[in-house]
């Protein structure tokens, strides 16, 4: 079951996030007993934070769930988030990435609402849809209402890369979708369930709070960083392409004041000998590749800037240099590449030394399958 609330969007007006709507949600929610899912981007306009509001206007908060990087949004990539208590609200938190990732029937007990309300940037591998589409499952088993409120995808301009395959499902992977959805999170949960993703027998009651103001075309820079490792708008233009380094012997400057803005490895000197960084550990990297190596690489602060609007596609190229500047090529790929790429083919086609634009055109076919297949969960205009 699908409930949309009905939305006009006025042209030229400015974007109001579905968490503002709340002429439209707050008396569906009044006298329920509510959990949220929730980080630090689930602000209104005002900067207050949902779980402060939601608690101001007697609405009954009783629990609270924490993805990857925590409630607070502090945890390190990676990092095991802990169940606890919110110092401020004295809410339980109960932790959707660690050993369990999906809600458990006990989690769930004595809830009517689950709103999900965190910031995407709108790429396959960002656990955060993971996370979305975990809960939607647990709730329809539950009978459990979700409410999910919409805000912009900085990257929702474009849609591109390899489709995920079956067999390479993961957390960060879940679903048959290319690695740039071009989806707001409140599309992407129509469609997984309107394609049947869902592993329950039961239907999920999903009202999604929708945007005013939001098209595809609209620039957008997050007022709050998603996570610890996205912290500028560069960063986060970059992470589509730069992710897929994760799963290779090269670091992206996690463990740096540039984190997804920079590629570098040690054995890349002889090439890049004019720029280097040394990560270290911080907040979002508590032990980051290479710990205290120089890395040598390129510098890619300015990239995503310059190249806007026109920045809307994956870029391959710095990959396919970095696998054919490396001196030792069998340690290159990691196995976590095939789940990044969602695919073992791309790893097979930069090994065979195929050019970006071959590579290119081996998506084409199933990313106009899942265009097509995209536009009927569209609640604002495209950018085509």
């Amino acid at each position: 079951m699908l409930f949309l609330l009905s939305v006009n969007l006025p042209l030229g007006a400015q974007i109001q996030n579905g968490v503002d709507r709340e002429d439209v949600y707050l008396s569906a929610i009044k006298d329920k007993n509510v959990a949220v899912v929730c980080n630090q981007t689930s602000i209104r306009a005002n900067g207050e934070h949902l779980i402060d509001y939601l608690l101001r206007m007697q609405i009954a908060v009783t629990k609270v769930f924490a993805p990857e990087h925590g409630f607070r949004g502090a945890a390190s990539a990676g990092e095991e988030i802990a169940d606890g208590r919110d110092s401020r609200t004295n809410l339980p938190v109960y932790s959707l990435y660690g050993q369990v990732k999906k809600p458990t029937p006990e989690m769930l007990q004595g809830l009517d609402v689950v709103i999900f309300d965190i910031q995407d940037v709108g790429t396959r591998f960002y656990t955060y849809i993971s996370t979305m589409s975990l809960v939607m499952e647990a709730c329809a088993d539950a009978g459990i209402e979700v409410f999910v409120f919409d805000r912009p995808n900085p990257n929702g301009y474009y849609v591109d890369g390899p489709v995920l395959k079956p067999g390479f499902e993961s957390f960060v992977g879940m679903h048959p979708v290319p690695v740039v959805h071009g989806l707001t999170v409140g599309e992407y949960a129509k469609m997984v369930l309107g394609e049947g993703w869902l592993n329950s027998s039961k239907p999920c009651a999903l009202t999604v709070v929708p945007m005013l103001g939001y098209t595809h075309k609209t620039p957008y820079v997050l007022p709050v960083a998603p996570s610890p490792n996205l912290p500028t708008e560069q960063a986060v233009r970059l992470y589509p392409s730069l992710c897929l380094f994760e799963g290779t012997t090269v670091s992206i400057g996690r463990g740096t004041d540039y984190p997804f803005q920079q590629i570098g490895a040690p054995w890349l000197s002889t090439a890049f000998s004019d720029y280097s960084f040394t990560p270290t550990p911080n907040q979002g990297a508590t032990d980051p590749k290479y710990n205290g190596e120089v890395c040598f690489g390129v510098n890619l602060t300015n990239f995503a800037t310059s190249f806007l609007p026109s920045y809307n596609q994956l870029y391959l190229f710095w990959l396919i240099e970095a696998y054919q500047l490396c001196p030792e090529k069998e340690s290159f790929f990691m196995p976590y590449f095939k789940k990044l790429a969602g695919t073992d083919q791309l790893e097979e086609q930069i090994k065979a030394g195929q050019s970006e634009a071959e590579i290119r055109a081996s998506w084409a076919s199933d990313l106009r399958t899942y265009k097509a297949q995209r536009v009927k969960y569209l609640l604002y205009p495209d950018f085509e």
